[in-house]
């Protein structure tokens, strides 16, 4: 059977006028006479020997003119308005006088990038020089440019194309092992979403008969709030926590308020006030010296007499806030359950959706908990603790140690003591509290420094521990191999060698080219599995591949700092919050902040009730925050274009486009163009 014929001439020719017959003389034989009878003239079958209709070449010529004007006038926009935003950064960064980093810190990685940079330049010259002149490996003298550029193909050739070859397939290999890993993590979870396996709680187990012994079955808990210059959000975290479903008599809260600005320490203290007031039983306590940071301030709160009176101990950071059933929900797992040392919850994001930063951390932070820590949970029992929502049996903080100030990890140093000692942790992926994602790039890079370096030093301190544990051997391997190297340790490693140097040197080094599934198809479906917890982030998984790429640097050097006990390793800076728990944009932060510094100016200076309204409005403004420049970052994005500009000459499609979108990303990173930008 034939196929149909999709010809609509003949119902085109009813429901149209026949046209005026147009003759139209050209010179050129191939086009002398066209006709056209009609409307439906151009859509008949033209032989090949007639030509090309002269109105269907003009529309096609138009039409093309159409797409490359758009197109040039699209690009001209982009880059017009880059070029303002550029400028724009570096008027506001005029007169400052506080270096954007600390002298030293991660100056030889920027070396290394600069020394990459200069050298990538000089050698697009040469092969520019090279291409426009014809040059090739011939030994014959064109002179003395000719004959360094034919010395450069031969230690190109000798030298530079097996190391390069040699460390990109060490970084492949890694890679590979990496990818398995994340593979085998999302089909764990698929395998819990199957089978619906989630710890439960059998029974009621807050249902007695005995109406007077009640309030037996509720074991003594305490609860924790650590915070530090928490000026945005410690109303919010006090508020949410004194509203927990719990007998009060059964409950105890503590504020461990480590704050050096008097007046956010008696913004602190009136909040706890006026929830004493109200019945709670709540306890401001705050240290003078500050040692130790998070974990000097847990372990002075360990220390208070009326602590061996509490079974558990729930650790709430300053900007989370738990639903009121919390401890309804995680308390009960400790029943009957005497090595249970640790339950979990997972956080939820008031402000995901605030800009692309948050939109993209969302997606880094739902693989983390929906996978990493729920597979972990489920089939080890052991997992990281994530520093806060989560509640510990106090026997078994004490049995591990306590908390110690010798990292800026406490969180994960205690877990790894506890799991050395035999103590089993739950995560519970449907428990959520909620907290906020760091909205601007300063706050989240100095948080993912601490993230990443401090890892590296609790592996040098609990390396010894971990092999002469009691535990059994694979515990152990997974310990060493799973959970430090390859997951903090080979990840930043390989995603900044592979995808930050090697990949433009290889530009420069055609025989040492990377294949093509390793830098577009793998890392496109390792970028799929990664946004699947989160499916609504899909429309980001470009930007989110590209901003991983380029967040490899700060981790890369977290991870060099941590490795061998650099400064920075050490360097704690509290995560700025913008308050967003209750509100849901930046005017509305603000006008808490100006009540707040207005109320504490009036518990200061005495000011009547009468002059309130007049301080408000002579209240500082939010001002716009002082741009910063990130030198490695903009060294790299230079890098990663000269790579793009000399994959032009080999005509390298897939290498041209990642390289050109991976160097814009480093560029708009560098300046400090991805969020927000109020403080």
């Amino acid at each position: 059977m034939a196929p149909p014929r999709l010809d609509f001439s003949e119902i085109w020719g009813k429901n149209s006028k026949e046209g005026t017959p147009v003759v139209v003389k050209m010179e050129t034989p191939n086009y002398s006479v066209v006709e056209i009878n009609g409307p439906d003239s151009a859509f008949q079958p033209v032989e090949k020997n007639r030509g090309k209709n002269a109105k269907q070449v003009t529309w096609v010529l138009l039409l093309k003119a159409h797409r490359a004007v758009g197109c040039v006038t699209w690009l001209a926009t982009f880059f017009w308005t880059l070029l303002g935003a550029i400028k724009k950064r570096l008027i506001f960064r005029q007169g400052v006088t506080v270096a954007t980093e600390k002298l030293g810190k991660g100056k030889l990685v920027l070396r290394i990038i600069r020394i990459f940079l200069v050298t990538s330049l000089a050698i697009l010259g040469f092969e520019i020089i090279a291409y426009f002149n014809g040059w090739n490996a011939s030994l014959e003298l064109q002179g003395f440019v000719h004959m360094v550029y034919v010395s450069w193909l031969r230690f190109r050739v000798d030298y530079m194309a097996p190391g390069i070859l040699i460390l990109s397939k060490f970084c492949v290999v890694l890679f590979l092992i990496q990818s398995v890993d994340r593979l085998m993590l999302c089909l764990g979870c698929f395998w819990i979403k199957i089978k619906k396996i989630k710890p439960r709680i059998n029974g009621d187990p807050f249902k007695i008969g005995d109406v007077e012994a009640s309030d037996s079955v509720y074991p003594m808990v305490l609860v924790q709030i650590p915070m530090c210059n928490e000026r945005e959000v410690y109303d919010q975290s006090i508020s949410a926590v004194c509203q927990l479903d719990w007998p009060r008599d059964r409950l105890l809260i503590q504020v461990l308020d480590d704050s050096d600005d008097e007046t956010i320490q008696s913004l602190i203290k009136a909040e706890v006030g006026k929830w004493k007031q109200k019945g709670i039983n709540i306890i401001y306590r705050h240290r003078v010296v500050r040692t130790g940071y998070k974990a000097g301030n847990l372990k002075s709160a360990m220390s208070c007499d009326y602590v061996k009176d509490y079974e558990f101990v729930a650790i709430f950071d300053a900007d989370f806030q738990p639903y009121p059933d919390f401890l309804k929900l995680t308390v009960p797992h400790f029943k009957d359950n005497p090595e249970l040392g640790l339950v979990q919850a997972r956080w939820a994001f008031v402000n995901k959706d605030e800009n692309l930063l948050t939109r993209l951390q969302n997606i880094n932070l739902c693989f983390h908990f929906e996978v990493e820590q729920q597979v972990n949970g489920v089939f080890l029992n052991f997992f990281g603790f994530n520093g806060t929502a989560g509640i510990w049996r106090i026997k078994t903080l004490e049995e591990s140690g306590g908390w110690l100030e010798r990292t800026t990890v406490e969180d994960m140093d205690i877990a790894v003591r506890a799991h050395l000692n035999g103590w089993k942790f739950i995560f519970l992926n449907d428990v959520k509290v909620l907290c906020e994602v760091p909205e601007s790039y300063e706050a989240y890079r100095k948080q993912q420094h601490r993230w990443h370096s401090g890892p590296m030093q609790l592996f040098r301190l609990c390396l010894p521990a971990i092999i002469t544990s009691k535990i059994a051997f694979w515990k152990k391997a997974n310990l060493i191999l799973l959970f430090f190297l390859l997951r903090k340790l080979i990840l930043p490693f390989y995603s900044f060698t592979l995808f930050c140097i090697i990949l433009p040197l290889t530009m420069f080094v055609p025989e040492a080219e990377l294949p093509l599934w390793v830098i577009c198809y793998i890392p496109v479906l390792m970028s799929f599995l990664n946004i699947l917890p989160s499916p609504k982030s899909f429309p980001f998984i470009v930007p989110y591949l590209l901003f991983e790429n380029t967040m490899s640097v700060t981790k890369f050097n977290a991870m060099v700092s941590g490795l061998f006990q650099l400064g920075s390793s050490y360097e704690w800076i509290v995560t700025k919050k913008a308050g967003r728990s209750s509100e849901s944009d930046l005017l509305a932060a603000a006008e808490r902040d100006t009540k707040a510094t207005t109320n504490q100016a009036l518990i200061h200076r005495g000011v009547s009730e009468g002059d309130l309204n007049r301080l408000i409005e002579t209240a500082p403004k939010p001002v716009k925050k002082v741009n910063k420049i990130y030198r490695k970052e903009l060294a790299l994005a230079f890098l990663l274009l000269t790579a793009a500009l000399r994959t032009l000459l080999s005509a390298q499609g897939v290498h041209f486009y990642f390289l050109l979108f991976q160097g814009v990303t480093f560029l708009l990173v560098g300046l400090d163009l991805i969020g927000e930008q109020m403080s």
